[in-house]
């Protein structure tokens, strides 16, 4: 199970020799008949109503998400925003009231 496999070349005949670390039975490979393409009667797209109702709940459903995420986000930059100004204000004020007091 640990030991490395060492791959197998084919033949031009389509037997496979196997290598000689591991002695095994000469395989035949034969290829799989070729699959006939059966005539297609549906047309490529058929909407149900069902479906097409589903198709317009999911998108629904998405932008909603979409836009909830994106209007969290920009909340969340204009909180940091009047944030950063308030301490930014509050820190001019503290600088310039102790040079007043000097």
């Amino acid at each position: 199970m640990f030991r490395p496999k060492i791959p197998t070349n084919p033949t031009p005949t389509g037997l496979v020799i196997p290598s000689v670390a591991e002695p095994t039975t000469i395989v035949r490979h034969t290829p799989p008949p070729a699959p006939v393409a059966q005539p297609s009667t549906r047309s490529a797209a058929q909407l149900t109503p069902g479906t097409a109702l589903a198709l317009v709940g999911g998108g629904t459903a998405v932008v909603l998400v979409v836009g909830t995420v994106l209007v969290s986000m920009l909340l969340a930059v204009a909180i940091t925003g009047v944030s950063v100004a308030v301490c930014a204000v509050v820190l001019r004020s503290l600088l310039t009231s102790q040079r007043t007091h000097h």
